[in-house]
């Protein structure tokens, strides 16, 4: 009798046991003595030094739709910054910006228009700022120009940088692009680069009152003065590249090349990614050696 109910409870056990093990789905895997979940093939394992912290919970392992949200995201924002990443700093101590196509402001652009949107690079701008890894920003252009009033905010927020910053013309930098060139510590621009220099103009409705071309000549000032400090140009000269005629066919204004933009003043040297990379090293460097209280040759 004794021995009926023992085998009828071993007979129980077993029963659960093998419940147990078909519920959990388990796939024991004798050769590499670890147990893996079918679900998310997470390694169990069965030493402590693979867990993290003192309540045996096995490390995170990233799994297949994890990996899949980090890619649409590197992919968003590809397609939102034209960039992988905001600044982080984990492989070098320089963060590139590129500034391409047309600067975008307060009114959203036709979608065939390639642009750069001035809202997605000041918050960069901030975080570069703000990330001790980050020692020094180069900023590439090749930019039609845009939106004044926008081209204007994102040159005063690289002017205002307290990190050494170095500007790049690949292409061209027109229209309000030279506001933004001349915007950095170091300015400079490819051998083959233009840079359109003329007069501000107003799309939509305008209305034929004195007061209107009284704001557009306040407008054009802002725009002189911003170069004329952060470069070595007159406000002559430039004012005379700016309403010059015949130089254009369907405008007023200047076309200045590489070597011209640099003769005139408003770029410091010829060059390339080479150059500009050299030069901001070489800032980082003097940078450092004041903030250690070091003398610079």
């Amino acid at each position: 009798m004794f021995s009926i109910k023992r085998d009828k409870r071993t007979l129980s056990v077993a029963i659960l046991m093998l419940s147990y093990v078909k519920r959990m789905k388990l796939n024991m895997n004798w050769e590499g003595r670890e147990i893996y979940m079918d679900n998310q093939r997470q390694p169990l394992g069965n030493r402590k030094s693979e867990y993290a912290g003192e309540t045996g919970a096995p490390p995170a392992v990233p799994n297949e739709d994890g990996k899949k949200e980090a890619a649409q995201q590197v992919t968003e924002t590809i397609q939102q910054l034209g960039q992988t990443g905001v600044p982080t700093g984990g492989e070098t101590n320089v963060f590139c910006m590129t500034i391409i196509g047309q600067i975008e402001g307060h009114i959203v652009l036709p979608p065939q228009n390639k642009t750069t949107k001035y809202e997605h690079l000041i918050p960069q701008l901030v975080a570069a700022e703000q990330n001790p890894k980050i020692e020094g920003l180069l900023i590439i252009l090749n930019t039609v120009g845009g939106d004044v009033e926008a081209g204007l905010a994102i040159a005063e927020m690289i002017s205002s940088l307290s990190k050494p910053t170095v500007t790049v013309v690949i292409g061209g930098g027109h229209s309000i692009g030279v506001p933004i060139a001349v915007a950095a510590d170091h300015a400079i621009i490819a051998e083959s680069a233009t840079m359109t220099i003329h007069p501000i103009r107003m799309n939509g409705l305008v209305i034929g009152v004195p007061q209107t071309f009284e704001y557009m000549e306040k407008m054009q000032e802002r725009v002189v003065r911003f170069v004329t400090k952060h470069s070595a140009i007159s406000e002559e000269q430039f004012k005379d590249l700016m309403f010059k005629t015949g130089e254009l066919n369907r405008d007023i204004g200047t076309a200045v090349s590489g070597e011209d933009a640099v003769k005139f003043g408003l770029m410091n040297e010829v060059g390339g990614i080479g150059q500009a990379l050299g030069r901001l090293n070489i800032m980082i460097g003097e940078r450092k050696a004041i903030q250690h209280g070091g003398i610079t040759q």
